[in-house]
């Protein structure tokens, strides 16, 4: 077996354990952070079941990006679905036989490697064109949109430049799965966009792109609107949150000792 496969083998095992646990991890701080506010951006649903819908429709169509800006929304929205296509595509890599659905969005997920790279470079695009928008940039938010673009590009260069043995790379990460490695391809287009996306794997968690499980702890999609129907107490570390009770209790005490003095 030679050195680079035992290379990528390795690399892409710690890269999928850095990806798994950081965002179990900052799942598991983002539920566990107090929300001490009722801070739901109005108009908000004042049910349970209209707060889910709200953050379903956030998360597929981007809801509240169309009412505020079209142009965004639509490179936006374009590079999601179009990378929700592509990483569907690939999973024909990690299962066999082929589901049967995962073989009918094949073409569909060619196609999606050019649409995520015009999405990319309209958001791309903006960063530089508008001046608000410029002026709250970093150096990481070029760095992230430049990873994916690199990504998307040397995929679709190892489909019409480099053709790569697809069949190999396949049984590759067929044998990481099972812990009996294979031979990988020494391409250099695939080498490339295998060392691209463990980067990817590593840097998600700790990048602007964990916004993807954050949407679902946002206070201000997920509240219900019920704040004169229902008193909001949020726990902070030890303390437990008072009763209404309490509350007026104490205020009562207040006023009788600014009466008495």
């Amino acid at each position: 077996m030679s050195a680079l496969t035992v290379l990528y083998a390795l690399l892409f095992y710690a890269a999928a354990a850095v990806l798994v646990g950081g965002v179990a991890w900052k799942c598991w701080v983002y539920a566990r952070t107090p929300q001490p506010l009722k801070i739901p951006i109005p108009p908000a649903p004042t049910t349970r079941r209209g707060a889910a819908l709200r953050v379903l429709l956030e998360v597929t169509l981007f809801r509240a990006l169309f009412r505020s800006n079209k142009w965004i929304w639509l490179f936006g929205w374009l590079f999601h679905v179009a990378l929700l296509a592509v990483l569907l595509r690939h999973l024909r890599y990690f299962t066999e036989p082929v589901w049967a659905w995962v073989s009918l969005i094949q073409p569909l997920g060619l196609y999606a490697g050019f649409a995520l790279l015009a999405g990319l470079g309209g958001l791309w695009a903006r960063r530089f064109l508008v001046d608000r928008v410029r002026y709250v940039s970093s150096p990481s938010d070029h760095l992230m949109l430049a990873l994916l673009a690199a990504i998307a590009a040397s995929g679709l260069a190892m489909k019409y430049l480099a053709h790569t043995d697809i069949v190999a790379l396949k049984a590759f990460f067929l044998g990481l799965m099972a812990f009996d490695w294979q031979p990988l391809p020494a391409d250099p287009a695939l080498l490339v966009h295998l060392a691209l996306v463990a980067t990817l794997m590593i840097v998600f968690p700790v990048s602007k792109l964990l916004h993807a499980p954050g949407v679902f702890f946002s206070p201000s999609l997920n509240q219900v609107d019920d704040a004169r129907e229902r008193r909001h107490a949020a726990s902070l570390g030890r303390a437990q949150p008072r009763s209404a009770a309490s509350f007026t209790r104490r205020g009562q005490s207040g006023a009788s000792a600014r009466d008495d003095a």
